[in-house]
């Protein structure tokens, strides 16, 4: 016996019961009053809405908060609706769409995967600290306060106009729905989110405690209370700029607003949300401004126009979200606002997402508990003892994609992220294609055939299809960095050439079939289609590309628009390399094929450079590096020498010159000099008075100016001590504490800076190299630390400097200080420069200001050296001096080495955390001798020493 069909009424008082229904039936409940179907419901839909009003009814739980938010959608679009109606239908309509997760808009209304219950609050690069400059007054007080990265929240409490920034996947946006969630939820009354859900405490490992307890940290600051949200999609404003002849400013902004309450069919509540933006002042938030494409100039009359509404909206606060690499393309920057960038997910993070998600699970129904629990568990295991898994847990968008396959197919967990969106279409895939029961035209159920049967088409070729359709969307919109919009008859197009019998489809069932099946493609207004995610046409076109001309094509596109094809190169590489590793290595020889110039500073082709660092990228993702085939010997070693040109010459900019580092640091980094102990290198200061302190020091500290004189020659280490160099101090001496000084680092590559090492510690390791080089030295030199003077000297340079810097090998220290008097110097021009280079910072030659989220390669910055050629000694990591902490002027009795641990020495040269004003050459802090602080570093020094030898201690012990 057939079931009746719904009338447009009943599914209108469906809605008033709190029964559970989807999005469009609200929309056709609207449509109804709208159109007269159902006048007898009106007033009690609005009665109900008033009800709500009152307090009576709360926007509570999911599915009741997704029937309450449709009754108040309704009844703010009939006509006459109050202006409180109106607010409570804007509300409602930024609550439903901010609380389904974008991935999962095909489940059932009863099933919807709801945001405010598995978000889990994100951090960013800036210090916690109240001023979020991250110069790190606070350090005497612990190693851990030292450095706790401030949350999203955190910082968009402090910084009214802020630009998040983060890879792919990465939670921007996720970061965005949440907080207009939670804003409309405080205004609305809802328990499920609002501001207490939004000010929850980030989950953090406590570093006292073992590793599987977690701390309970201070909740995330918002003293903004509850502000209007006002959401803009940027990629959708671009769509609607007007003509390239009229001016753009905040009207064209207000005009987009309006737009969009009308669409919504709540645009007489635009007037009230025009006045709250110029009185309170509104949470505007400007999600996507890297997917704007670059036609008839967009990207420059976004950007203007996005200033010019912050500038006339003053009282408002502004959050825009972009792409990290995009961001830094300097047209896309927005004067005046502050830009930070988000972290990947800690343990803790991925352990607290897990439990949200499998308790959601058995809210829905999906799993029981005992089963829920298990694959949280199992989760959380896997992501601890796998670096693979983990790498792909600390994006959030990955870790979404674990869980679900997690729960709908039970199956172990795939290593690789291609192996991961591979598993991810499939299941996206299906959800698109199959069979589902929907409304007739008269309102009777009917049973669809699944795409598959209706095409009368295989699997496989709707795969390719969809494929190319990816490919061509992503090549042909213009400065593409976002999700491409694709047309009705694009997509009708690649699915008629899918089937076997196209002449007996009709285009436009086809459109009716699709518009409103969701899954790896979904219906947007106007006939346009769009991927759940970027991520997804990227990989879908990396599929493509690996059966159209590969790798050659593949390897030319990359090269010509690096920003635009760098994911699909680098996902096309793994996808290769599941028939073998001849794709990899034949990938990797396409977009690396020649080797570099025997000298770093003979001209380089970019393109050449943008190839070699892609090249490194696709193995060290895709190649097994642990037994490479004799054959591929050589285009390993080519490509690594690459990443050192790379580094070394400066043409890319300082973050593409770190990621070079990196892969340096994966395929195995060749510098004697900074990989060994005997490799390292020193840089020739001459005796003679040099420039201390400076008078417009921001504190005490570092001030008056005054001449110091150091008459006696040394040699400063050129760059800081690295990982390789510490692990193999601590197997020569056979330490038993290298566990301990691992857990502070930032980075265990080999080729970084070394940190999270006490002054103590530093010293035993310059002890352990004097008795070490013994014979190597000039006679009466010790290794040591830097004093203050030293240190400052080698960065600021003294009232002389070689005519060229003198860089020489350990094994040639002692012939180089017995001849280095007939080295010849110059007046320095610049002697009290704040910096090693010149009087102003630039992020190109120093790693500080936020501008990398962590240290990098030691000689990623060249062009940032020392007069003598010291290099990063402004930036990267602050390096322990020999002194104990005195006013200035400076006296030399502050040079003490006894220590008790509890006395203040010196730390200089600020860090990648720090301002730039921290990284002056004359900046000094103080710091506790016996702290390990995570971007605390240190550099050695040879010199007669200062000190009889008789008080001079090894430290063993310590």
């Amino acid at each position: 016996m057939s079931t009746p069909p719904l009338t447009q009424l009943e599914k209108l008082e469906l809605a008033l019961q709190g029964g559970v229904i989807d999005q469009a039936t609200f929309d056709i409940a609207a449509a109804a009053l709208e159109g007269g179907l159902a006048k007898g419901s009106a007033t009690a839909i609005g009665n109900n809405a008033e009800a709500m009003a009152a307090g009576s009814v709360r926007i509570d739980g999911h599915n009741s908060g997704f029937v309450n938010a449709g009754v108040y959608i309704a009844a703010a679009r009939v006509p006459g609706a109050t202006p409180q109606q109106l607010r409570r239908g804007y509300l409602s309509r930024i609550w439903s769409r901010a609380n389904q997760l974008p991935l999962f808009g095909g489940d059932n209304a009863s099933q919807q995967i709801s945001l405010s219950s598995v978000y889990t609050a994100l951090l960013t690069t800036a210090s916690q600290e109240d001023d979020l400059d991250g110069v790190m007054h606070a350090m005497n007080s612990s190693t851990e306060k030292a450095h706790k990265s401030a949350s999203a929240l955190d910082v968009l409490n402090a910084e009214k106009k802020l630009v998040l920034l983060s890879g792919p996947g990465g939670g921007k946006s996720t970061f965005v729905n949440f907080v207009a969630l939670s804003m409309a939820g405080e205004m609305l009354g809802s328990t499920a989110a609002n501001l207490a859900t939004l000010t929850a405490p980030v989950p953090r490992l406590d570093e006292h405690q073992s590793k599987d307890k977690t701390e309970n940290p201070k909740p995330q600051r918002w003293d903004h209370g509850a502000l209007l949200p006002v959401h803009i999609v940027l990629r959708d404003f671009a769509a609607q700029l007007p003509d390239v002849s009229a001016t753009v400013n905040a009207s064209t902004v207000l005009d987009h607003i309006k737009l969009t309450l009308k669409s919504a069919g709540i645009e007489k509540f635009f007037d009230s949300l025009h006045a709250e933006l110029l009185g309170r002042g509104c949470l505007v938030l400007l999600d996507g401004l890297d997917e704007v494409p670059d036609v008839k100039g967009r990207r420059l009359r976004i950007k203007q126009a996005v200033q010019g509404f912050a500038a006339t909206f003053a009282n408002c606060r502004f959050l825009v979200t972009s792409r990290t690499y995009a961001y830094q393309n300097q047209e896309w920057k927005l004067d005046g606002f502050h830009a930070v960038q988000l972290l990947t997910f800690t343990r803790a993070q991925i352990a607290r997402f897990a439990d949200a998600w499998y308790a959601h699970m058995v809210a829905l129904n999906r799993l029981t508990e005992g089963v829920a629990k298990a694959r949280a568990d199992v989760l959380k295991r896997e992501v601890a003892r796998n670096p693979r898994i983990h790498e792909l847990a600390a994006r959030p968008l990955l870790l979404t994609l674990m869980a679900r396959l997690q729960t709908d197919e039970g199956g172990s967990l795939p290593e690789k992220r291609e192996a991961l969106y591979d598993k991810s279409v499939e299941m996206l895939l299906n959800t698109w294609e199959t069979m589902k029961v929907r409304m007739g035209a008269e309102g009777q159920r009917e049973v669809e055939p699944s795409l598959t049967e209706w095409l009368s088409a295989s699997r496989d070729n709707i795969r390719k299809q969809l494929n190319r359709l990816a490919f061509e969307a992503h090549r042909d919109q213009a400065d593409l960095k976002g999700t491409a919009s694709i047309t009705q008859a694009a997509l009708i197009d690649a699915l008629l050439n899918a089937s076997d019998k196209p002449e007996q489809l009709k285009p436009v069932a086809l459109a009716n079939y699709l518009s409103d099946r969701s899954g790896i493609l979904t219906a947007k207004a106007n006939g346009l289609y769009e991927f759940p995610h970027r991520t997804f046409q990227e990989y879908l076109a990396a599929c493509h590309l690996t059966q159209d001309g590969f790798p050659e094509k593949l390897a030319a596109l990359a090269v010509y628009d690096t920003n635009r094809w760098r994911e699909v190169t680098l996902l096309a590489g793994s996808t290769a390399a599941r028939a073998g590793p001849l794709g990899v290595w034949a990938l990797a020889e396409a977009l690396c094929h020649s080797s570099p110039p025997n000298k770093p500073e003979l001209p380089t082709p970019l393109a050449d450079q943008t190839g070699a660092l892609l090249a490194a990228c696709v193995l060290v993702e895709s190649a097994e590096l642990r037994s490479v085939a004799p054959a591929n010997q050589g285009k390993l070693n080519r490509i690594r020498d690459w990443q050192l040109n790379i580094m070394r010459t400066g043409a890319l900019p300082s973050t593409e010159r770190a990621r070079a580092g990196r892969n340096l640091a994966a395929l195995g980094d060749p510098r004697a000099e900074v990989m060994t102990l005997d490799g390292m290198q020193f840089c020739w200061v001459p005796g003679g008075e040099f420039v201390m302190g400076d008078d417009n020091s921001d504190s005490n500290d570092g001030k008056p100016a005054h001449c110091q004189d150091l008459p006696q020659p040394y040699f400063m280490a050129r760059f800081p001590v690295t990982v390789a160099q510490w692990r193999e101090h601590l197997v020569a001496t056979k330490s038993e504490a290298s566990q301990v000084h691992d857990e502070g680092l930032v980075s265990p590559r080999h080729n970084d800076p070394m940190t999270a090492v006490s002054w103590a510690c530093a010293m035993t390791f310059c002890n352990a190299l004097t008795k070490r080089w013994s014979d190597l030295l000039p006679p009466g030199h010790v290794v040591s630390l830097p004093t203050e003077p030293e240190w400052e000297k080698a960065g600021r340079g003294g009232t002389a400097v070689p005519t060229e810097p003198r860089i020489v090998s350990l094994n040639a220290i002692a012939a180089s200080a017995s001849k280095s008097g007939s080295w010849a110097t110059q007046p320095n021009l610049d002697p009290a420069r704040d910096y090693p280079w010149a009087a102003n910072f630039n992020s190109e030659q120093g790693n500080a200001d936020r501008t990398l989220d962590t240290t990098s390669a030691v000689g990623c910055y060249a062009t940032g050296a020392s007069p003598y050629g010291c290099e990063e000694m402004s930036g990267s990591v602050w390096e322990w001096t020999f002194g104990e902490y005195d006013g200035y002027p400076y006296t030399p009795a502050c040079e003490t080495l006894q220590s008790s641990g509890t006395e203040s020495r010196v730390v200089r040269g600020g860090s990648w955390l720090n301002s730039a004003n921290a990284a002056r050459c004359d900046y000094r802090r103080r710091l506790n001798a016996n702290r390990r602080v995570n971007t605390v570093g240190f550099r050695v020094v040879l010199r007669p020493a200062p000190i009889p030898a008789a008080l001079r201690s090894d430290n063993s012990d310590l």
